[in-house]
Parts: structure tokens; C-alpha cells; sequence
């Protein structure tokens, strides 16, 4: 098959103060949020001037790949479109048709299974190609990558890197804590085709932190959850990093590495749940904590999305380390499998 584009589809984030508002609007738009709730999110991002990372990290991601794809000799223009906030999707699909684009790949900022992070996405394709309508570019979204081995290395470098800013007599017991976003335990137990048993999204998250350990040369670690959003009512994947981080204490540990193998890159979750409200708890506590970093800013990821590009274009062979199963590709927003990652049910408050 012939590409002539690759888009990179993301969140989307607020740049500007006056912005912060009208894109927590739209996240959760049909949802029932009470306005309450929105103006407590709205404050962790005014705490860094109304100005979320996400795209501008998204922004040097690109001028990344652009690079690989010229040192590698491919082709294709680069896009940036969001599901939130400017540039929008279907803002960007249009471009891309005026372009004269044709047939172009999608990279996602996510790398998993589940609803929020794979079937939404095909549900973003289908609505931009749908604003834009006929003759809009043939989108071909690239599969999850959770388990690719160059973000695995990533991952590994910095949590070494991380356990060597620990003070030096803390390293030898410091516990290694992989997080991820916390979601809805029904909608993990809708993550993946019914015939992939559910629970897909925990079941990568759990698989990433596996094989980022052993890289790293980590025996032991856990696997928790930040940055729930949903009414106490409604169960979320636990534990929470600051509760966890509570019990850890309580057992004698004093020196812990977080490792956010959730996020590609210092998106908001990052430098707010883990960066401010876990560092808190950690020195409240008495623990030594240091942050791995995300891989978006390292030069392997953008040879990652290089060689799933490749997958497509060349026929390559998939690179793989992990032994759950990765969907994720297919053409203009169809789901992956019949019931695959079916959407929540969204109930507004009684």
C-alpha cells in the first residue's frame, strides 16, 4: 500500500489561560461533570500559567520524526491533529484533503488497548473524515505499541538513570512503581475483542511493566493507577499512587523511583499527579521519590513510530517483546473486532 501522510492525533491541551475552560468543556462533553469538579481540574492547570505540555512535546515528537523520516528516506509529510483542543482533528483532516492527501497513516499518542486509548481514536478518525466529508483522505491508524522494544528501553534508561539520583545509601532498597492512568474497572473489563478475554488495557499495562523491569534490571516492582476522575461511586482501577505510596511507607520503604509507562511523554497527569501531588505525599512520608522520564523526548521514539510506519509501507516484520495481544489498525475508523472496546455508558448524576 502507498501512503502519502502520516497524522499524529493526540489529547489536545490548553495553551493559554483563557483556554483552560472551554477545552475541559470539551473532555468532558456529555459526561455530567458537575462545574465544581471542572474548576478543580481547571486549577492544576493554572498552576503552570493555563498552559498544558501536551502540545508542545506533541509539537517536537513531530519535528523529531520529521528528521527520521529524512535521515531514513521517507516521503511523508507530517500532520498534527487533536481530539480536544486546536488543532483539531477535523481542522486538520481538511488540511490534509486542500493537500491533495490521499491515503495517510495514523500515529496515536497511546499505546494501548481500551476504549480511551485505541477505540476512541478510531472514533476520532471517523468523525474527522466525516466533517470533512466526501473525498476526505483515507486514514490507516497504526497498531498499540505497548511492547515495542525500543520504548521498553526507553523506559528502561530512565528508571537506571532515576534510581542513580536517589541518595546513594536509599538505592539498594528503593522500590521501582510503574503507573498508568486509572480507568473505569468496567471499561477495562470491555478493553479488547470478547474473544481476548477483556481486561486488555491492565493486561498491557501489567506486560509493559514487566519487561520494562527485567530491562532495567529490576526483580521486583508494582503496578498502580493515578489520575481518576470519576465519582467515588463507580469503581476505578487501584491502587492510587498516593495511596500506595502510604502502604509502602508503612512497610519500611523509604526510597521509591515512579515510572509513568502509561504516558509517551510529561504530559499534565505527569508533572501534576506525579511531579506535584506525589512528591507532596513522598516528602510528607518521609521517602526519597525520584521520577523516571517518558520516552517522547528520547530520539528512539521517533524511530519507534518510524518502524510501525514501516510495518505498513515495507512490509517489516513487527517489533514485539510482549505476550499480550496488540490491535489496534484498521482503516478509517472501524473498530478493530465486533464489540471491541465498547464505549462506557455515560449516566448523568441523579
Amino acid at each position: 500500500m502507498t501512503y502519502d501522510a502520516l497524522l499524529l492525533l493526540s489529547f489536545g491541551g490548553p495553551e493559554g489561560p483563557d483556554e483552560v475552560r472551554p477545552f475541559l468543556e470539551n473532555v468532558t462533553r456529555g459526561r455530567g461533570i458537575p462545574p465544581e469538579r471542572l474548576d478543580a481540574v481547571a486549577e492544576h492547570y493554572h498552576h503552570f500559567g493555563g498552559v498544558s505540555p501536551i502540545n508542545r512535546l506533541n509539537r517536537e515528537i513531530i519535528a523529531a520524526v520529521e528528521t527520521e523520516f529524512a535521515l531514513t528516506g521517507i516521503d511523508l509529510p507530517v500532520y498534527f491533529g487533536n481530539r480536544n483542543w486546536h488543532p483539531m482533528a477535523e481542522d486538520t483532516v481538511a488540511a490534509m484533503q486542500a493537500d491533495g492527501v490521499r491515503n495517510a497513516l495514523v500515529f496515536p499518542t497511546s499505546a494501548w488497548g481500551g476504549y480511551s486509548g485505541c477505540r476512541q481514536y478510531h472514533e476520532d478518525i471517523a468523525r474527522a473524515r466525516a466533517a470533512v466529508g466526501e473525498g476526505a483522505p483515507q486514514l490507516t491508524k497504526l497498531r498499540q505499541y505497548y511492547d515495542h522494544p525500543l520504548m521498553v528501553d526507553a523506559f528502561a534508561d530512565a528508571i537506571r538513570a532515576a534510581i542513580g539520583r536517589l541518595p546513594a545509601d536509599r538505592r539498594a532498597g528503593a522500590r521501582v512503581v510503574f503507573t498508568a492512568h486509572s480507568v473505569p474497572v468496567s471499561a477495562d473489563e470491555a478493553a479488547g475483542p470478547p474473544s481476548a478475554g477483556g481486561h486488555l488495557y491492565s493486561r498491557q499495562v501489567t506486560e509493559a511493566s514487566r519487561l520494562c523491569a527485567a530491562a532495567a534490571g529490576v526483580d521486583e516492582f508494582d503496578v498502580v493507577w493515578q489520575s481518576r476522575s470519576g465519582p467515588p461511586q463507580i469503581p476505578w482501577l487501584d491502587p492510587d499512587i498516593c495511596d500506595h505510596l502510604e502502604a509502602l511507607a508503612e512497610t519500611g520503604v523509604d526510597a521509591v523511583v515512579i515510572c509513568p509507562v502509561g504516558f509517551v511523554s510529561d504530559h499534565l497527569e505527569v508533572v501534576w499527579d506525579l511531579d506535584t501531588e506525589a512528591v507532596e505525599k513522598a516528602q510528607e512520608l518521609g521517602i526519597a521519590l525520584e521520577r523516571a522520564g517518558t520516552p517522547g523526548a528520547d530520539p528512539r521514539f521517533a524511530r519507534l513510530v518510524r518502524t510501525l510506519v514501516e510495518e505498513r509501507t515495507a512490509s517489516t516484520a513487527p517489533l514485539r517483546l510482549g505476550s499480550e495481544p496488540a490491535f489496534g489498525t484498521t482503516v478509517d475508523g472501524t473498530p478493530c473486532n465486533p464489540g471491541c472496546c465498547e464505549p462506557p455508558v455515560r449516566r448523568r448524576p441523579a
